[in-house]
């Protein structure tokens, strides 16, 4: 595995590799490594010759207080899992190699970085932008890996290659879960002995109001039920019942649903989300 710190070596490395014909996907990280990110790398690998995987914790998708400075740093151990699944390329790059002109973004996301999430980190579906499109300009990839836990990060991602039409794929990967049905997730890891035993009731309640939906149930009144739910362990940021395509109402005709939710709980943001069809539209 190659270890690049600047651009300019990555870009010569990069450059040639597609002179020979070489297929580049990229996997964009901010380190803390999991196996959801191994599957990423794994998908990257499935369908390039080239995989880049980038570590980089980006200042401008964190908002005042939140853990920027406290962001899980296991570069070692991050190396190492790399290694294993024969990942072509790390890039550690500095703040100045990523905005060498400075944190300035000219780039909005539009409504769909205001809502859920948004809502709660104005600024930070902007910031995720502003990086996801720096990497695309520094690497120029055929293909670029994501997971479907950030969903709605997922759809911003794809609406930013297309509103720039860049010639990038997007690609997806199932969330990924811890046996009891925890989404993995490397801020996980600051969850207290205690706290981590009563999470997967977080997973649990998200299905509950799937059952309840696909038995026929009002789909509002399912919802106000299991944010009630919620809250007897959980503060419930936002639990919501969209339409997965575009993250909108649901129309009688809708027929891909997303169950979606943000929750807090002993100092720890989690979310969590479960996409699925209805057969009776």
């Amino acid at each position: 595995m190659q270890i690049f710190k600047t651009t300019t070596g990555l870009k010569g490395f990069l450059e040639d590799c597609r002179d020979n014909n070489k297929k580049i996907s990229l996997v964009p990280t901010m380190g803390g490594l999991h196996d959801g990110h191994l599957k990423l790398v794994d998908r990257a690998r499935a369908i390039s010759d080239i995989v880049v995987v980038s570590i980089f914790v980006n200042p401008t998708q964190f908002a005042r207080g939140e853990d920027f400075e406290d962001y899980p740093n296991t570069l070692s151990s991050d190396q190492k899992k790399l290694e294993s699944k024969g990942v072509d390329v790390l890039f550690l790059p500095s703040k100045g190699e990523i905005y060498p002109d400075g944190l300035h973004n000219d780039y909005k996301v539009g409504e769909i970085g205001q809502i859920l999430c948004g809502a709660f980190r104005p600024s930070h579906f902007d910031g995720v932008a502003q990086v996801v499109q720096r990497f695309f300009d520094i690497v120029k990839p055929d293909y670029s890996v994501f997971g479907e836990k950030d969903y709605q990060q997922l759809l911003i991602i794809k609406s930013l290659v297309d509103k720039l039409k860049l010639d990038i794929l997007i690609e997806s990967v199932e969330t990924q879960r811890e046996i009891d049905g925890l989404a993995m997730s490397t801020r996980n890891q600051y969850l207290s002995h205690e706290d981590r035993k009563k999470a997967p009731n977080f997973y649990l309640k998200l299905n509950a109001l799937k059952k309840s939906i696909l038995d026929g149930n009002s789909i509002e009144t399912s919802r106000l039920r299991a944010i009630d739910d919620l809250d007897e362990e959980f503060e419930t940021e936002y639990l919501e019942v969209l339409d997965a395509n575009n993250l909108t109402q649901i129309e009688t005709k809708t027929s891909e649903i997303i169950i979606i939710s943000a929750i807090r709980f002993g100092g720890t943001r989690l979310i969590d989300n479960i996409v699925f069809r209805r057969t009776n539209v």
